[in-house]
């Protein structure tokens, strides 16, 4: 379901209902973009791993298009999804990404998982997890291989007064230099570098760069994203809420023998991942 709260506050979400499942196509390009990225990501999910929505109960997967103002913005509230257009200058509509699109509802998988805390280490791993899976349905969707996929999150969205490729980077480079509206991409790539600061609840957008790093990592070493993949879901699964990095290494190389012992993954995949994490200062 698609509704429009035509630039209205948060008070009146979710809008006005303009598209359910089944109608024909809308002339806005956002509700459109909405739907088929919902139906995406709930098809990636479904086909992948046999998960019926986000809860696995088959919730309804709800959204709210031009929420407020220029808002710069897209988020899962625990309920729907909700998209800004942004200013016109440094995002612009952020339904036009679909990587952002499987980014936020991969919040709501996670809600519905390990439900991790949404602060320091766990939090960065929780937006870790929505950028592997937002990164992940985008590649599934274009039918990707490791070396033809870009590997950014947020490419589309970017606007016309900013110099930015994206807003983060699976990759050792930055995903901005020196742009005069962004600044310099804050994210490490390395637990050395860790931010440690309060801010951004402990830095969970910018230090899930050296998880995101992880996976990079791995996925490449292996020669297959879906691989890599079904690795991270299954740890997904098993992740205490307080999760640390430690943990989440550790988790994810046991979910990597496990799925190697089961003959799901080639043999050698746990090593992989346990290089992939020293390399970044995990474990």
């Amino acid at each position: 379901l698609v509704y429009d709260v035509k630039n209205g506050g948060f008070s009146q979400l979710p809008g006005t209902l303009v598209l359910a499942e089944g109608d024909p196509k809308s002339g806005d390009p956002a509700v459109n973009e909405a739907y088929a990225y919902s139906g995406t990501t709930y098809n990636f999910y479904k086909r992948l791993f046999g998960r019926n929505s986000l809860d696995d109960r088959g919730m309804t997967l709800i959204s709210s298009v031009h929420l407020g103002q220029k808002l710069n913005n897209a988020f899962w509230t625990g309920d729907q999804m909700c998209y800004g257009d942004g200013d016109g200058q440094i995002f612009i509509r952020f339904t036009k990404s679909l990587d952002v699109v499987g980014h936020e509802l991969t919040h709501g998988v996670v809600s519905h998982t390990c439900n991790l805390d949404y602060k320091n280490e766990s939090g960065a791993l929780n937006e870790h997890f929505a950028d592997v899976f937002g990164s992940l349905i985008k590649q599934w969707q274009r039918k990707q291989t490791v070396e033809k996929a870009d590997w950014l999150i947020g490419a589309d969205i970017m606007g016309p007064g900013t110099s930015a490729k994206s807003l983060r980077t699976f990759t050792e480079g930055k995903a901005y230099e020196n742009d005069p509206l962004l600044g310099t991409d804050p994210q490490p790539k390395h637990l050395k570098n860790k931010y440690k600061g309060t801010a951004d609840n402990g830095g969970v957008h910018i230090n899930s760069g050296i998880a995101n790093r992880a996976f990079y990592l791995v996925a490449t070493e292996l020669g297959d994203t879906m691989v890599a993949t079904r690795i991270w879901y299954h740890a997904l699964q098993k992740l205490p809420q307080n999760a640390t990095f430690a943990q989440a290494a550790a988790q994810v190389a046991e979910s990597a023998r496990i799925l190697v012992k089961a003959g799901t993954v080639s043999k050698g995949a746990a090593q992989v991942v346990r290089s992939a994490w020293r390399a970044v200062g995990v474990g």
